[in-house]
């Protein structure tokens, strides 16, 4: 009778295990989305081999993402500057389809969604999961007027100084509204008003001591950086140097707590580096990081890279890294060097002709890296063009949502990509968008055509072709090939031109299901 209860014991253990394995092996795989701020091709020194035995700063943890899974090289951010680029990201469209086409540029500004709009928050709600975004927001966020709480407050652009708005909460125009359970929120990164953290739409004290205050040039000069951009109110005890960590922490915390839980999460994770003011922590994760590279800038990256470290260790101590698809990517290209940087020979754009803000490949080309443990081979390369836009539409077919007519306008679903890479096609033009210079770029069967957008015309309709550049013999895109006048090239130029008016102007969508 003992052995008879023994055996029964053992072979009701046996089913729920069956159960549990079948049941985790069934579980829809966790979704992470990494967005660096400001890093180009050459800042991953995975790419930078590519092309170069040099290396100047290494990023082990990122370096090893890509090893584990598929690396992208042939991969832009939808533009050259970061809202512009976070608009295409978040809602799979190109940045001429925002109301706003060419950036929202404040912490105060009004959003560029609606209440229709497609988001990744809102996609992955509808795939039943747990969502959250931690970082940088730079998309507009909404707050009430101090003088009349019932409005919403009005931004003063320009000199004059944002005093008026009650900065103690996001009452609009945040993650919260746009299909995020759960947020942490800088509305303007590192670099601009309000100076200050949310935690779900509050308020997030820097410091028990913490008050409102005004963040000015002689604050900042005294915690020893330069202030980046305007002037304005945030947290008294506002230190750039904190952020990293904090929101690193935040996105630990995260995994941790929803590791477990039935519904799989989707995290959209929006890093402050390596973006200016270039402060970063004295140590992260136990490594020292200020000052252990040849450049302020130079320490960032490697912040950055240990902040990867510490997402991809907690998935590992939770036992769902296997069950997590982790994409890694940039807003724009890397920064123009300061002056250490430079001195070191560190290339943040790699081979490729620019930086951030130029119409040229170093403004746009960046790092994008899958992983996908038991899916995605290992060391895999796919030199076909991808856009950040593609994240949408690919996290959607992973998660098993259906994507509307209307929705995702130029997001490609990259699993085909990601399960054959060799044989799976990608979109057969590109359109990217350049900075505050306003230009326009197209790609197509390698010719790519710069076009240049009048700065008066505010109907965005009087555009003239300034460069056209054959980037299969001329990837650097020296200026003397420049073929914009050669008579010879003239049908090519008006064929791209054509076609990205027509895209442009139609309202035709590029998006197919590959």
């Amino acid at each position: 009778m003992k052995l008879l209860k023994i055996g029964i014991s053992i072979f009701t253990m046996l089913i729920l295990f069956s159960v549990n394995a079948q049941k985790n092996e069934s579980k829809k795989p966790n979704i992470i989305v990494v967005l660096a701020d400001d890093v180009g091709v050459g800042d991953i020194s995975k790419y930078r081999r590519l092309h170069s035995p040099k290396i100047i700063i290494e990023t082990p943890n990122i370096d090893k993402l890509a090893e584990g899974g598929m690396m992208f090289t042939n991969a832009h951010a939808p533009a050259s500057l970061c809202a512009t680029s976070r608009y295409s990201i978040m809602t799979g469209n190109y940045n001429f389809r925002s109301p706003l086409p060419w950036g929202v540029w404040s912490g105060y500004a009004s959003g560029v969604f609606t209440n229709e709009t497609l988001t990744l928050g809102r996609l992955m709600k509808k795939a039943d999961y747990n969502t959250a975004f931690i970082g940088k927001w730079h998309l507009g966020t909404r707050f009430k007027d101090k003088t009349n709480p019932e409005k919403l407050y009005d931004l003063k652009r320009g000199k004059a100084l944002n005093l008026n708005v009650d900065i103690t909460s996001i009452a609009d125009g945040g993650p919260m509204q746009f299909g995020f359970d759960y947020s942490f929120t800088l509305p303007s990164g590192i670099q601009n008003e309000p100076y200050s953290a949310y935690e779900n739409d509050k308020w997030f004290p820097l410091h028990e001591k913490s008050l409102i205050g005004l963040i000015d040039a002689a604050y900042c000069n005294r915690l020893g950086f330069e202030l980046d951009k305007k002037e304005g109110l945030g947290d008294s005890m506002w230190n750039p140097s904190e952020i990293g960590p904090l929101i690193a922490n935040k996105a630990v915390n995260y995994i941790k707590e929803n590791a477990k839980k039935d519904k799989p999460f989707f995290m959209y994770y929006c890093s402050q580096a390596v973006h200016t003011p270039h402060t970063a922590p004295e140590e992260l994760d136990g490594i020292k990081v200020k000052g252990t590279t040849p450049s302020k800038h130079l320490d960032m990256v490697k912040e950055l890279d240990i902040q990867m470290k510490m997402m991809i260790d907690e998935l590992k101590a939770q036992g769902i890294y296997e069950n997590t698809v982790f994409i890694f990517t940039s807003d724009n290209g890397g920064l123009h060097t300061d002056g250490d940087t430079w001195n070191a020979r560190h290339e943040p754009s790699d081979i490729y002709r620019g930086c951030k803000n130029d119409p040229y490949e170093g403004g746009s080309r960046v790092p994008f890296i899958v992983s996908w443990p038991g899916k995605v081979k290992a060391e895999a390369k796919a030199n076909q063009p991808v856009l950040g836009t593609d994240i949408l539409a690919t996290i959607a077919s992973i998660s098993g949502v259906e994507l509307g007519n209307n929705e995702a306008l130029d997001s490609y679903n990259l699993v085909p990509v990601l399960k054959q890479p060799k044989k799976a096609k990608t979109r057969p033009f590109v359109i990217i968008q350049g900075g505050s210079g306003k230009e326009g770029m197209i790609v197509k069967d390698g010719w790519k055509l710069i076009i240049q957008f009048d700065k008066k015309d505010k109907t965005d309709k009087t555009r003239t072709p300034i460069a056209l550049f054959d980037l299969k013999n001329n990837i650097w895109e020296h200026e003397e090939l420049n073929q914009i006048n050669n008579s010879k090239y003239k049908k090519k130029v008006t064929s791209l031109l054509k076609l990205y008016n027509e895209t442009r102007d139609n309202g035709i969508a590029t998006r197919k299901n590959i």
